[in-house]
């Protein structure tokens, strides 16, 4: 029998699920939607919900090989002073380090996960990220991390990425990195007051750049945090995917909310990305009905098809 190994390494395609931010929208049919759909390795991008332990809990159970970072709602009550002041009455038991133990070796910030059978790595960037050039939450990412410093933040991604297994690496953050556009529709624009400027963080977009100079194929970074629908308009969406000269393919999957009920249906949404020969070939967007069929499919990128030489 061919393991999935060398069918990897011979170029069979990889149907790879990222899981946009959830913010309480998941259930007990989404594990059953991504086998339907071919999923064979999950990367989801945080935002689970205000420290949702239970929703944390129920993705960390679910089967089917994955990839996580935490964002900075899944530290809401942690992270700030006034998300402190807002913690439920009674409750102090610390639900950030729940979360991480919960995921284990799934939970991917600030390190890396090795996928034999794909024959790839996966990096995350620096987990709880509220985006931004101006460093923030000083107490927090100093107590939980040691980090005191976009530089020392960047260190501990590459850090990572230099100890993986496998040339081939997939970057996942919360908040994408800089570098992708400083108009408020791009994929890390800020889409609120003042408009426009680049939101997305500095120190995942070093790393990368630390990471590629190492000889890694980036083929794709996979992030969540701004949401597809702008806050300053309804008129369009925000870009959800980016390319650059080396390849990489920069993808967006906050298309939030993720699961929408209605009396007639149940839609719920993943960005599916196939990658071939360590390369990114198709990304596109489906939601599936409330049996679990395909609803709509909207392409956001595909490679070309390989022209045939004349004889």
């Amino acid at each position: 029998m061919i393991s999935e190994l060398s069918q990897s390494g011979s170029g069979r395609p990889l149907t790879i699920a990222i899981v946009g931010d959830v913010h309480d929208a998941w259930d007990s049919q989404d594990e059953i939607a991504l086998k339907k759909l071919g999923a064979r390795l999950v990367l989801l991008v945080g935002d689970f919900g205000n420290e949702s332990v239970e929703v944390v809990r129920a993705i960390a159970n679910m089967s089917i090989p994955k990839a996580v970072i935490l964002g900075n709602h899944d530290a809401w009550y942690t992270a700030t002073d006034w998300g402190r002041k807002m913690r439920p009455a009674g409750s102090h038991e610390d639900r950030v380090q729940q979360q991480i133990d919960l995921l284990g070796v799934t939970h991917v910030g600030y390190n890396k996960l090795d996928f034999p059978e794909f024959q790839l790595s996966v990096v995350g960037a620096r987990p709880f990220s509220w985006g931004g050039s101006v460093w923030k939450y000083e107490d927090f990412y100093r107590t939980r991390y040691h980090v005191h410093s976009f530089e020392e933040s960047t260190a501990r991604i590459v850090d990572a990425a230099r100890q993986t297994a496998y040339d081939t690496v997939l970057f996942i953050g919360h908040c994408g990195p800089s570098g992708l556009g400083d108009e408020a529709e791009d994929p890390c624009g800020r889409d609120w007051k003042p408009l426009g400027g680049d939101f997305g963080d500095p120190d995942f977009e070093a790393a990368i750049a630390q990471t590629r100079a190492l000889g890694k194929n980036i083929p794709l970074v996979a992030f969540g945090h701004m949401h597809h629908h702008l806050r300053h308009t309804n008129q369009q969406l925000r870009t959800a995917l980016k390319t650059d000269a080396d390849g990489t393919v920069y993808v967006n999957a906050a298309n939030v909310p993720r699961i929408i009920r209605t009396e007639e249906d149940c839609l719920r949404n993943f960005t599916l990305v196939t990658l071939k020969d360590g390369a990114v070939f198709q990304v596109a967007l489906v939601w599936l009905n409330q049996d679990l069929a395909v609803q709509s499919k909207q392409i956001f990128y595909q490679q070309p098809f390989p022209v045939a030489e004349a004889v």
